[in-house]
């Protein structure tokens, strides 16, 4: 049997090193930590690899990828360029996973961000599941398409439905109340870096895992999207832009955050009701523009807000990141209004304690299910910051600069900081707010940290079954 792109994920001979590797299509096997495990030991183990009836790669023990019992599951998008795929893992009640296999998406995965093997498609929610834990979404960057996997309830995965984005490189999905949209990096397709690229969005209709495009839904965005939200009661779609601002953007727009109107049929408004941004460009104090990511939507008893992460990237007048002049990261909070406006309620609350150092690139953010907490991964200094709500308005505060940390990097020379760095990037939340889960995006590795209030623990690291960098998008319930 050929494994296809597993080069990265078990890189070890048995006559290396050694040791006796049996690998079986039944009977007794551990997973595939434990065998790893057991080969640095210079012990035998026996791995359990075989294809599900759709000939898909499955990878693990019968124990974990039989598991019905599971308290949960968790889904990491590998991104291989030739060939995307879902690893996928089963959650135990205490928040240890047990790898289940690895499924192919029918896509291809994608880079838009240069050489370092980091955010590959500068996204957030590149991989979704539904409410119901039923299907998860995917892009595949490479191929311009969107994949629907069914979730069984041994966690493993089952592909139902591909389809175009009709745009080029999708990076970001949304669902609500059986519609999705996906953003697309660039609406004309050349490439020529970040800093002039203007995407697009497409709609579809959903039901049982089949995805019906929705004729005459595209729009043509004014910058590069980051991601793309729904407000909860799915009349409004929110999208954020990395490039808001940028000197050389055709459009000239330095909205890092703007809403769409989403009608009865699940069709956008012609253009945006509305946007705003925290930070203009030639602002007097010198402050990076916001080259927003990531972001939530939630409701509040004084009405609906979106917080968004500043990777804080893009130079005060516009000019292309330079890592030198990186700056410390920030979230900022705008109220929604019934009618598509956003109001400002607070402004580039930093990550950190100066503007200066420490906690750069703030990209991703997962909420707590009660909407107290929320956290925000910072790539580049591979650490998660905790802030909370203060009140029942907009107002939010740090709890805690670093309330996780992996390997940071060592230099300021770019080539050494991204080869030191875990690069730490997407994260998300198990349903019931347990546990969290980050992607370390430039080790291969998910790192898993039980939740009390705003703090976290490390409960494990687990490694053995991504690729060691150019990762993008996780899904934990």
């Amino acid at each position: 049997m050929k494994i296809k792109n597993f080069k990265n994920h078990f890189a070890l001979t048995a006559s290396s090193l050694g040791v006796l590797l049996t690998v079986a299509a039944c009977g007794d096997a551990t997973n595939l930590g434990q065998a790893q495990d057991n080969l640095a030991n210079g012990e035998s183990a026996t791995i359990n690899i075989s294809t599900d009836e759709n000939g898909n790669l499955v990878i693990g023990s019968s124990d974990s990828a039989g598991d019905a019992d599971a308290a949960g599951g968790v889904f990491v998008m590998s991104n291989i360029l030739d060939e995307n795929t879902i690893v996928s893992y089963s959650r135990n009640d205490d928040g240890t996973l047990e790898l289940v296999g690895e499924y192919v998406t029918g896509g291809l995965g994608g880079d838009f961000d240069g050489p370092e093997g980091l955010d590959p498609l500068i996204s957030a929610y590149s991989l979704i599941n539904t409410p119901d834990n039923e299907y998860l979404m995917a892009v595949n960057a490479g191929s311009n398409t969107i994949s629907v996997m069914q979730i069984n309830d041994d966690m493993s995965l089952e592909l139902v439905d591909t389809e175009s984005t009709f745009g080029v490189g999708p990076n970001s999905l949304a669902y609500n109340s059986g519609y999705v949209y996906v953003t697309n990096i660039d609406a004309d397709g050349e490439f020529n870096g970040e800093p002039d690229q203007e995407g697009s969005i497409y709609g579809y209709s959903f039901e049982n895992g089949d995805l019906t495009p929705l004729q005459g839904s595209g729009r043509e965005l004014e910058n590069r999207p980051a991601a793309v939200r729904f407000s909860p009661d799915g009349d409004h779609l929110l999208i954020t832009s990395i490039n808001a601002g940028s000197a050389t953007l055709a459009s000239g727009n330095d909205e890092e955050l703007v809403v769409y109107a989403i009608d009865d049929a699940g069709f956008p408004s012609e253009g945006a009701l509305s946007g705003a941004t925290s930070t203009p460009r030639g602002n007097a104090e010198g402050r990076n523009l916001p080259s927003a990511i990531g972001f939530e939507v939630v409701d509040r008893s004084n009405g609906t807000f979106a917080i968004v992460t500043e990777a804080r990237e893009f130079q005060s007048e516009g000019q292309p990141p330079a890592f030198p002049n990186l700056q410390t990261g920030s979230v900022s909070v705008f109220q929604l209004g019934d009618d598509g406006s956003l109001t400002a309620s607070q402004l580039d609350l930093l990550a950190g304690q100066s503007d200066t150092v420490g906690q750069r690139t703030a990209c991703w953010i997962v909420m707590s299910p009660d909407g107290e907490y929320f956290w925000v991964s910072n790539a580049l200094d591979a650490s998660i910051s905790s802030y909370r709500f203060t009140d029942s308005t907009g107002n939010v505060e740090l709890v805690q600069e670093l309330a996780a940390i992996g390997n940071q990097p060592t230099s300021a020379d770019p080539a050494t900081a991204f080869a030191t760095t875990d690069g730490w990037v997407d994260l998300d939340i198990s349903d019931d707010g347990n546990f969290i889960y980050q992607l370390f995006g430039l080790s291969g590795q998910v790192g898993v940290y039980s939740v009390d209030a705003g703090a976290l623990t490390l409960v494990e690291v687990v490694s053995g079954a991504l690729p060691e960098e150019n990762t993008q998008g996780i899904v934990a319930f």
